[in-house]
């Protein structure tokens, strides 16, 4: 038995843990203040949100730069963690995975629990983040080996398992971009928004969708598009995705091998202008650091279907998912055999 706390902020952590979760050879348990995905067969254990209320009460929440998030006299927090704190005595389990919280880390391991910890991009060089991966039995980070996060210590580098991108789609077939070449046909682009946020507004969006006449543009997710709970005929009929440097985003659209402009997104850490810089160096996608002028969309655009998605191969391999629930049982039958 082990458990998967997913965190509630956006919707990758939850689409990374069912797929995680679906290729683990022994029981699950997931942690969340979500609802458990559709197709989850273990255990949920729904848990109060430490967010809620007024942030004016709130206190310290880091404990003088010790932690992430730890309102002060929070209820939900308060219940929250007991809830974990009890799963964890209640059940014994050999391993629990955090994606994404230090203080879940934290208290799993003062527990007596090891951790997993889902790696995350940017600057984690603070108190709070080193202390959780020091902690940590494994590290999985979501990205190639090739395309490391600069600056981590060597022991940090010594206990983590680059699994690639992966994704809820992986195993799809996506439709090649040279099937469907037509000089006559208008081409397709696809923005991909997040549900975690977003940087651009719809008067900018409006003004991009105008100055590429030559391309018809449609929205998914954010407060002005439409929502799909199953994007992948979207992907594959776009010739050019623009989406954030979000790792669910990106990595959906390297299963679809979609050709594509990213624009990274302010986020704490700086954790999608640090996706943005791998995708440089890798050459797997036009990178823009902010949302472009009007004028420039044309161009970006074109260049972006001209490089084409094969390439995204190198990010996403296909077999992530599998690479992760791997590591994870490594980790649990050391210590049952321990």
């Amino acid at each position: 038995m082990i458990g998967y706390y997913v965190h509630h902020q956006g919707s990758g952590h939850l689409h990374r843990a069912r797929s995680i979760a679906a290729h683990v050879p022994f029981p699950v348990t997931g942690l969340s203040s979500l609802p458990a995905p559709e197709g989850w067969s273990g255990p949920w254990v729904s848990l109060p949100r430490d967010d809620d209320g007024d942030p004016a009460t709130f206190g310290d929440v880091t404990a003088g730069g010790r932690l992430h998030w730890a309102p002060v006299l929070h209820a939900g927090l308060r219940g929250r963690m007991a809830r974990i704190a009890e799963w964890i005595e209640a059940t014994s389990p050999v391993l629990l995975v955090s994606d994404v919280s230090v203080e879940v880390a934290l208290l799993s391991r003062l527990l007596g629990t090891p951790t997993a910890v889902v790696a995350m991009r940017g600057e984690r060089t603070d108190t709070p983040h080193r202390t959780a991966y020091d902690l940590a039995e494994l590290l999985l980070a979501p990205w190639p080996s090739t395309l490391p996060e600069p600056g981590w210590p060597g022991h940090w580098r010594a206990k983590t398992v680059h699994t690639g991108a992966f994704s809820r789609f992986d195993g799809r077939s996506p439709t090649p971009l040279e099937a469907r070449a037509d000089p006559t046909r208008t081409r397709r682009v696809l923005l991909l928004m997040g549900s975690g946020g977003r940087d651009v507004s719809a008067a900018e969006i409006a003004a991009a969708r105008a100055a590429s006449p030559g391309w018809r543009w449609t929205t998914l997710g954010g407060p002005d598009g439409r929502w799909e709970a199953d994007p992948w005929p979207a992907l594959c009929a776009a010739d050019v995705v623009i989406t954030h440097a979000g790792q669910n985003a990106l990595a959906e659209c390297a299963a679809a091998r979609r050709p594509a402009v990213v624009v990274p997104q302010e986020r704490p850490f700086g954790e999608q202008a640090a996706t943005g810089r791998a995708l440089t160096r890798g050459r797997l996608a036009v990178v823009a650091a902010r949302w472009p002028d009007a004028t420039a969309w044309a161009a970006l655009l074109e260049q972006a279907y001209a490089r084409g998605g094969d390439h995204w191969s190198r990010w996403a391999p296909g077999d992530g998912a599998a690479r992760a629930a791997r590591a994870l049982a490594d980790v649990v039958r050391r210590r049952e055999a321990a």
